[in-house]
């Protein structure tokens, strides 16, 4: 899973990116210190992991793994070259969703580049940029569509939905907030890689002393979370500072740490669960001696599909699906003790992988 950070400048963008990566971005109290787009990976932090590394007593315990990109704080105009310009906006077209950090902490002696605190304002600032580099791209994809047009009935649809889009984009609307009507504009959506049809997580910046009641008593927040359910939208709160300070500790003093802030998770931690859920994301899980390791499928995802995660080879040569729940391999203190109780089952092509299987594939190439 790939994440493209956005935000304006002196929203806590990079220190969010450095604490979630450890990964050193450089971040300073002006706008445009992050010159190149800074890439990090972090493992998602999973607990089942652990415990069944130190159940089968594991050499390699591999975690998933999601790949952050930090984009450089974009401003009013980018999309026409202000700032750092649209270069950068082409380093979030690969990515899955897009996480958008939002300032919603008052401190004077952190400027901010409008002069005021108002996200709603920030978040449309940058949605406008975003659909300014989409209409160019649609502008490209219809001039080449329009050569075939007149010749080709597929090509004179496709025509006819660019153009839906793009009087959607002019309206100052989402392309994620358009309503596709047939499979051949999902399929056509699907390869313009547009931003504004990217799913988007915001990450609503607070102060340290809001964070422990999840930003219920900050309006910044609210706003943010009452767009975002138009946008359907995840939100999540953090204070970039204190993430910062958390990426600093090893996992005994972590945990201590916030549970003195009164705090159950990390914002890593919150990100990851908002962005599975977002994506319709799931992980199962393969275990033994040798490693334990999670894989993250899509939900839904059938046995033999997931077991191409692992290797082509699996999925065309899937015969079954060894089976057991985690919790219940765990509560069961062997594989044997699950098998014996009937919990470890024979699973065939048509078996949908659940959160949490632990799966041993049986394939034959």
């Amino acid at each position: 899973m790939k994440l493209g950070i956005v935000g304006l400048p002196n929203v806590g963008k990079s220190t969010l990116f450095n604490s979630l990566t450890k990964a050193g971005a450089e971040s300073a109290n002006y706008p445009f210190c992050t010159i190149d787009p800074n890439v990090g990976v972090v493992t998602v932090p999973d607990e089942r992991l652990k415990l069944l590394g130190d159940f089968y007593h594991s050499k390699k315990v591999t975690p998933a793994v999601i790949e952050f990109v930090d984009i450089a704080g974009l401003v009013k105009g980018a999309s026409k070259g202000e700032g750092l310009g649209n270069q950068f906006l082409a380093n979030i077209r690969e990515v899955d969703a897009i996480v958008h950090v939002v300032r919603c902490f008052e401190d004077p002696n952190v400027i901010h580049v409008d002069g005021s605190i108002d996200p709603i304002r920030d978040i449309e600032t940058i949605n406008l940029e975003l659909v300014f580099s989409d209409l160019e791209i649609l502008e490209r994809r219809i001039a080449k569509v329009t050569k075939t047009a007149r010749m080709d009935k597929e090509a004179a649809k496709e025509l006819e939905f660019l153009q839906k889009i793009k009087a959607h984009l002019e309206d100052g609307k989402l392309a994620i907030t358009m309503e596709l009507e047939t499979e051949d504009e999902e399929a056509w959506m699907g390869t313009y890689n547009l931003l504004t049809w990217k799913p988007v997580i915001y990450a609503a910046n607070v102060a340290e002393d809001e964070l422990a009641d999840d930003g219920a008593s900050n309006p910044h927040v609210k706003a943010v979370k009452d767009y975002a359910v138009q946008q359907n939208s995840e939100v999540f709160v953090i204070c970039a500072g204190i993430e910062e300070e958390i990426s600093e500790l090893d996992d005994d003093e972590r945990k201590m740490f916030l549970e003195d802030l009164g705090l159950t998770e990390s914002g890593l931690e919150k990100l990851v669960r908002a962005s599975y859920r977002l994506l319709g994301l799931m992980s199962f899980l393969t275990a033994g001696e040798d490693e334990t390791r999670a894989w993250t499928i899509k939900i839904g995802t059938k046995a033999p599909q997931a077991a191409g995660k692992i290797h082509t080879d699996f999925e065309r040569g899937f015969i079954k699906a060894e089976v057991v729940n985690y919790q219940d391999l765990l509560d069961c203190g062997s594989y044997a003790g699950a098998r014996e109780k009937g919990l470890v089952r024979m699973e065939g092509k048509e078996y949908v992988v659940q959160d949490g299987d632990v799966i041993l594939f049986r394939f034959n190439v």
